[in-house]
């Protein structure tokens, strides 16, 4: 089933149920308020809300109407927690080698992951406001899980069922104040502002054969201001599934329903399948031209975020959104 939600409601939206084919919706107030009520029971709320999709899918279910998407805030608008991973090699080579920094041998047997920012998320119409272009503005193309309530210490072969939703994100960085934050060795702050989430997730068994190994094994497609941008392979180079991700997350902690898990930038060994990010393509063109090319992103400047089954339909709806100047307060 496809879920999202509508900007009614209050800060945490009102929980929708999408159809496969993302014209049609139903509110599914009758069931769970929001999408965090909805996974903080999931193994109650769950059966209920499939059967609503399966009477929206089949034409049945009463009060379905045309789906806005610009009505449409993120499927969860806040949530408790988002960690986000860096799991694609490529990425993390290229990106470090383009500040000076040497990949850590540890990288290849324990995941890198941070504390992002998760009391807000942008809607998928939603614009990215930045005081300034001097930041340094760029997109991250990624895929994110979301969980139930997740216990401590849970093994790589016990996350998978604690799995419940798939999406994706646009996981906004401003790459000039990386550098500074990371010489401070506390991590990121100022340089990961609001990310924004698709327009729905989904179940795992929407996504067919594509989901195996706790991978989504399909293009991540970017076009920026109109021109395609990338399409790197998301199951291919992925040091860390998402079982092995969530495990790392929950090493020494719960995690507790709504918690977001991000994959980090898709990236491939193959360059010709183009980035997921900005900073990778500098990297790319620095390595072959001996200086980088293609700017950041200006105001002005539109990205668009899109995954397609085989038959070319979309999964999630597209993240699509404008770069725009925050007004001073």
């Amino acid at each position: 089933m496809k879920l999202g939600s509508l900007k009614e409601g209050g800060r945490d939206g009102t929980l929708i149920v999408v159809s496969r084919d993302l014209t049609r919706a139903v509110r599914a107030t009758g069931i769970a308020a929001t999408l965090q009520r909805a996974l903080e029971d999931w193994s109650n709320v769950a059966p209920r809300l499939n059967a609503l999709s399966e009477s929206l899918n089949d034409g049945s279910a009463d009060g379905q109407f045309d789906l806005d998407v610009a009505a449409l805030a993120a499927p969860l608008p806040r949530a408790y927690e988002f960690v986000d991973g860096s799991a694609y090699l490529p990425h993390v080579e290229r990106v470090r080698r383009a500040r000076g920094a040497e990949v850590p041998d540890t990288f290849y047997t324990d995941p890198l992951m941070y504390q992002a920012t998760s009391a807000g998320f942008h809607g998928p119409r939603d614009a990215v406001k930045v005081v300034s272009e001097d930041y340094g503005i760029d997109l991250e193309a990624e895929i994110v899980v979301v969980t139930d309530d997740v216990p401590m210490a849970v093994s790589p072969a016990q996350a998978p069922a604690h799995i419940q939703l798939v999406g994706l994100v646009n996981d906004v960085s401003l790459r000039n104040l990386i550098p500074a934050e990371l010489a401070k060795g506390f991590g990121f702050l100022q340089s990961k502002p609001r990310s924004a989430l698709s327009p729905v997730f989904v179940t795992p068994d929407e996504l067919g054969d594509a989901w195996r190994g706790s991978k989504v094994h399909l293009p991540l497609v970017t076009h920026v201001n109109g021109r395609w941008f990338g399409a790197p392979e998301a199951g291919e180079d992925m040091q860390f599934d998402f079982a092995q991700l969530l495990a790392h997350a929950a090493k020494t902690r719960p995690l507790g329903a709504g918690t977001i898990i991000g994959s980090g930038t898709i990236a491939n060994q193959d360059t010709s399948l183009g980035a997921s990010c900005f900073a990778e393509q500098r990297v790319v063109e620095t390595l072959r031209d001996g200086t980088p090319s293609t700017p950041f992103m200006s105001f002005g400047d539109t990205v668009r975020i899109e995954m397609f089954d085989p038959d070319g339909v979309s999964i999630f709806g597209a993240i699509e959104q404008r770069i725009e100047r925050q007004a001073a307060p």
